[in-house]
């Protein structure tokens, strides 16, 4: 009896035992070999990557101070990045609606625009905004244009999707009831089905216009209008000082944003 207990008075506690502890051993072997092999596959220049602090302290001595004599300009585009955010947000509603009624399975009319809704779905999310950006300054040239539809081919996809799962999830009892005194399909929608999925229907739209404002940021930078196209310009001709200028001008422009949208919330949710 002593010898038990003080066999079990000397014994030690462990987290994981010895078959638990091989596993994590194992796995973390693994993930070191996935990541060595992932960086011996990249073509680095290791010699650039140890120099990068002195070439960002560099970079930042030519950025300051920042130069604000082409302020006014900088605001018009910002503008026109918040026109391109808002439009191509807009006219995204109108597509990704429909799409998201037919990818739902509770509310599709059959399995192929099931598939169909889906498969816009899909390859809306599938291609970055830069992909799109870039194939519509090749149909319509360098514009505002190319970006609003960038943007919105963009958006689809996220809006459709959410929006989509939103209607999956609605109380299905509402529904039946309408259908069992013969309402109509449009009836249906309109009284049972969307004002359930309101709340779902601003919180997606709010934060996806709060997204497309950050991502219509770059698009200049492929001809496709707003901030980009003067930060482009200021890059190309190393006009380092309106660089930071127009870098402070897309900070401040995302907090407004995200104020924005923060207000917008409180008060429609």
């Amino acid at each position: 009896m002593v010898d038990h207990a003080e066999a079990l008075a000397q014994r030690v506690w462990r987290r994981y035992d010895g078959r638990q502890r091989l596993i994590r051993y194992g796995v973390l072997l693994a993930t070191v070999m996935v990541v060595y092999w992932a960086v011996r596959d990249i073509d680095i220049f290791w010699p650039w990557v140890w120099d990068a602090p002195n070439q960002i302290s560099s970079l930042g001595a030519r950025m300051w101070p920042p130069d604000p004599s082409r302020l006014a300009a900088i605001v018009n585009a910002m503008l026109e990045t918040v026109h391109i955010a808002t439009l191509a947000t807009a006219l995204t509603i109108f597509i990704a609606l429909p799409v998201s009624y037919i990818a739902a399975q509770n509310t599709t009319p059959n399995r192929a625009c099931l598939w169909l809704g889906r498969f816009i779905l899909v390859a809306s999310r599938s291609v970055n905004t830069i992909i799109w950006a870039l194939l519509f300054v090749a149909i319509f040239g360098p514009g505002v244009l190319a970006g609003i539809l960038a943007i919105m081919f963009r958006s689809v996809g996220f809006i459709g999707k959410l929006m989509g799962e939103a209607i999956e999830e609605i109380d299905r009892r509402p529904v039946e009831a309408m259908e069992a005194t013969g309402a109509s399909k449009a009836k249906v929608i309109a009284y049972a089905v969307v004002p359930q999925v309101m709340p779902a229907f601003f919180a997606i739209v709010i934060l996806r216009w709060d997204i497309n404002i950050r991502e219509s940021t770059v698009l200049g930078l492929v001809g496709a209008g707003g901030i980009g196209v003067i930060l482009q310009g200021a890059i190309d001709t190393f006009a380092w000082p309106t660089v930071a200028t127009i870098l402070i001008a897309i900070i401040v422009l995302v907090l407004l944003g995200e104020a924005v949208t923060s207000l917008l919330r409180s008060r429609v949710l």
